[in-house]
């Protein structure tokens, strides 16, 4: 409260309603500032590096649909194991109880962490995820060899955007393979990368999204029982053939962003 307004001469504080009416309720209220709660969100540096890897990937997302050259968006997130503790399994749903929702305790065993890959084509509605224990060079130069040799084998070129974590690169190629076997690996890949703290723009990123609204929001126990419900949640989208429409375009980024551009004269 405003000490102003409702305080004594002798520190007690007080509150009169003629001196409220008089001064109105905006003053009487508490204040609307709020230092306790912060709002999350990305501040990047904007200068002519980030604007220069936005266009380049904004138009790769502008090139017609090609199977030759596949345009595949790679990215990961982690999640979370738990388990319900014992003796307190959730109840069923029953009607009239919180909307015919199930109940569970608020009380979870934690069983770890996993990590889950998602590699997806948005002009061809196809994804696929893979679980892993823990994510580095070896597990994300594997998932490019599976780009490569498996989900794209008769592909000229993997276009792929992914953004800028320190395995992304041809180097962590070099940790898992042999020098020969990576060189091939790498051949095959025209890299593209989103802005440091543009990650917003991989479309990987819209999967991911959706994964977690659609399958992951809910408890579970293990990497096993994940890895099954993201390949089934894979084969449910992918039998639809679920696309991206993208929309925002390198000449639209000119206009509405035109802020971050610099001036030149």
């Amino acid at each position: 409260m405003d000490i102003a307004v409702v305080s004594r001469q002798d520190g007690r504080a007080w509150v009169c309603a003629p001196h409220i009416r008089y001064l109105g309720g905006t003053q009487a209220k508490k204040n609307a500032l709020k230092p306790w709660r912060i709002k999350s969100w990305c501040i990047p540096k904007v200068s002519t590096r980030f604007i220069a890897k936005m266009e380049d990937v904004l138009t790769v997302y502008e090139r017609p649909y090609d199977p030759l050259r596949p345009v595949v968006c790679l990215d990961e997130k982690g999640k979370e194991l738990q388990a319900h503790p014992p003796a307190r399994e959730p109840l069923p749903p029953k009607p009239g109880i919180q909307g015919g929702q199930g109940l569970e305790d608020y009380e979870y065993k934690r069983q770890g962490c996993a990590n889950i890959f998602l590699a997806c084509e948005p002009l061809g509605g196809w994804r696929r995820t893979q679980v892993t224990q823990e994510r580095t060079a070896l597990t994300f130069a594997t998932q490019l060899k599976q780009l490569v040799d498996e989900d794209f084998p008769d592909a000229d070129k993997v276009v792929l955007v992914t953004d800028n974590l320190n395995i992304h690169g041809v180097w962590s190629l070099y940790e898992a393979f042999a020098p020969q076997e990576a060189k091939r690996i790498a051949d095959k890949l025209e890299w593209h990368y989103t802005p440091e703290h543009g990650s917003w723009l991989n479309m990987a990123e819209l999967e991911l999204s959706a994964l977690g609204r659609q399958c992951l929001n809910r408890r579970i126990p293990d990497a096993q029982t994940l890895a099954a419900e993201c390949n089934a949640w894979c084969i449910e989208r992918n039998t639809a053939q679920v696309t991206i429409n993208w929309h925002f375009s390198a000449s639209d980024a000119r206009i509405k962003l035109r802020r971050l551009y610099p001036v030149i004269t």
